[in-house]
């Protein structure tokens, strides 16, 4: 759909558990939008994006700003605290030390950031007004597109919790963030190019930086399971949706 934009795709289609199926042009999840062109802006007004949830820090949006249409609704809902965690590119990595002599240096530092999306108070707030943005979009042919920079952990964890307030069952839950392994390919293999050069363990600890991995979503289950008894306590407790407002969800997006 997108040259300009990674891992952009529609989440239309998806079924849940009692045979619904999300409607197609109503969600769309993607990686960073900054570097569209005219055409593709056009696209997105055309396909009926009206309001843009960006998961992206205040750095990454004043480096790297989205490119969309003036009809479509901006909200900044930034997952991780303002830290050294919100820079971003490859100079961050560069001055680890420890990404050239430990091979698993860098899913270290993803799992822990994934137990962050989980716990921390800012990423929860994030998340809930991911929600209230959803519940607002019960227009027709109106749709809402969450992103933040590769479109793979922040807004993975946001379609998570998404996939699962619809009642997604959790093996297909995991198959659409595995998907982004699929849709970033042709990055990852232009990153591994540029990162061999440094040898093979630094381009190891970029390419799992560059992609989604079962054990960074297992960690981000495991502690929502350990913390809160699971997704559906956590969805209750921490993102405060009850039932009437899944139920909403689930009139608007499904069919």
């Amino acid at each position: 759909m997108l040259t300009n934009c990674d891992n952009f795709r529609d989440m239309g289609g998806i079924r849940t558990r009692d045979g619904r199926v999300i409607k197609e042009r109503k969600i769309i999840r993607s990686g960073k939008l900054s570097d569209l062109t005219d055409r593709e802006t056009a696209f997105l007004e055309e396909y009926g994006v009206r309001d843009d949830v960006d998961f992206r820090s205040a750095a990454e949006r004043r480096n790297e700003p989205d490119r969309i249409p003036e009809v479509v609704n901006y909200h900044f809902a930034p997952v991780f605290p303002e830290d050294d965690r919100t820079r971003s590119g490859e100079a961050k990595w560069e001055s680890r030390r420890n990404y050239y002599v430990d091979a698993d240096a860098a899913a270290n530092d993803m799992i822990e950031a994934y137990n962050g999306i989980v716990l921390e108070d800012c990423a929860k707030k994030a998340y809930r007004k991911f929600f209230d943005v959803l519940l607002a979009n019960d227009g027709e042919n109106e749709s809402v597109l969450f992103h933040c920079s590769a479109g793979k952990d922040r807004t993975g964890m946001g379609a998570v919790y998404f996939l699962s307030a619809l009642g997604v069952d959790g093996a297909d839950i995991r198959a659409d963030y595995l998907a982004s392994n699929r849709y970033l390919k042709d990055q990852q293999e232009k990153e591994h190019e540029r990162a061999i050069e440094k040898g093979e363990i630094f381009a190891r600890n970029i390419f799992n930086l560059g992609s989604v991995s079962e054990s960074y979503l297992d960690c981000a289950l495991g502690t929502i399971s350990n913390e809160y008894g699971g997704l559906d306590g956590y969805l209750t407790s921490e993102l405060g949706l009850g039932a009437r407002e899944r139920e909403d969800l689930r009139r608007i997006y499904l069919k």
